[in-house]
């Protein structure tokens, strides 16, 4: 099927059915198309001498790592290492890993003491304690969504208290912003730090953000939200979990669960922002984007008919609420000289 505008009239024919063979890619061609545009943007645009880029562990900035790498060779990528109180406990071994494999350069930086000099851990619990009373400093807590058709998608606050129960209560519209808010210093101050070391060597930040997490708005502006280029911005995440397969990425890596690594209680990215499993919130978002109608994806997602119509409905939603993270400074004048 060729992918056809988001304005695509929808197409309702119930033979029209999106399965999984929809979103695979040549993955030899593709590799060979971004590194050509690695290379370009480098040397014809941002004329820098190599890339940054922060190494999660996560598939999407391994993927990243070796594609400059295979563009530019590992002695001009540099890969930084940003774990802090509430990372997951095998972040930053999985960032090595993927260093090592690309034989590339690292550097190590604990963001505990900046994060604390801000205020984040601090803003965090004030936010906590405004929705379970009884919390208290060091107990595990994330934040998370009902899934599609268990009611109304408000995010509801989840903290496991020191005897090991664990307590859930919708959070207040407040307490949630407060709570982001905090926590978003987390993505800004990593930025700071690969923009020191982009700035120090006089090389350009590579941003990871697959299709899927760019069209929805799953990062933070002015945080991970920021690069000088986003090489994968438009493949959606299976098809970068394809890219891995044939760029060789270490199984540790590939296979590992993808999580939002943000808040200390383990959490995949399906439950604090998206309505299902990465695989099949890409099937809907491809059929979207193709002007197919929700019936399209029922077979291969196990949704019914209400279900994928809500998962439409919540893209759009996603998109309009989270516009804002894409736009640029707003200008009362255009200044034409520099644009």
């Amino acid at each position: 099927m060729t992918e056809q505008s988001a304005q695509a009239p929808i197409w309702s024919s119930p033979d029209i059915k999106v399965t999984r063979s929809d979103l695979e890619i040549d993955a030899q061609t593709q590799t060979k198309q971004i590194c050509a545009f690695i290379q370009s943007c480098l040397i014809g645009v941002l004329k820098k001498r190599g890339v940054v880029i922060g190494l999660s562990g996560g598939i999407d900035s391994s993927v990243t790592a070796s594609l400059c790498v295979r563009a530019l060779g590992p002695q001009r990528v540099f890969g930084i290492l940003m774990p802090e109180r509430h990372s997951c406990h095998d972040s930053s071994s999985l960032g090595q890993i993927m260093a090592d494999h690309l034989r590339i350069r690292t550097v190590t930086h604990n963001i505990t003491p900046v994060l604390d000099a801000a205020g984040c851990y601090v803003f965090q619990n004030e936010a906590i304690r405004a929705v379970v009373p009884s919390f208290q400093p060091g107990c595990p807590f994330k934040i998370v969504l009902p899934k599609v058709g268990e009611g109304y998608r408000v995010y509801q606050l989840v903290v496991q208290m020191p005897d090991g129960s664990t307590v859930k209560e919708r959070m207040s519209h407040e307490a949630y912003l407060q709570l982001v808010a905090a926590t978003n210093f987390k993505q800004r101050s990593r930025k700071m730090i690969e923009y020191y070391h982009a700035d120090r060597l006089n090389y350009a930040v590579a941003g990871s953000p697959n299709r899927l997490e760019y069209d929805q708005g799953f990062f933070v502006k002015n945080g991970d939200g920021s690069a000088d280029f986003k090489p994968i911005a438009h493949l959606y995440k299976t098809q970068v979990y394809q890219l891995a397969e044939h760029l060789g990425v270490p199984r540790q890596i590939s296979e590992k669960t993808p999580t939002t690594d943000t808040y200390p209680m383990e959490q995949t990215q399906e439950e604090f922002y998206f309505s299902l499993p990465y695989y099949h919130m890409d099937l809907c978002l491809y059929a979207k984007n193709s002007g197919f109608s929700p019936e399209s994806v029922c077979h291969a997602t196990g949704l019914s008919l209400k279900q994928a119509q809500a998962v439409f409905a919540d893209i759009d939603s996603k998109r309009s609420s989270t516009r804002y993270g894409h736009l640029k400074p707003l200008l009362a004048q255009r200044v034409e000289e520099i644009e």
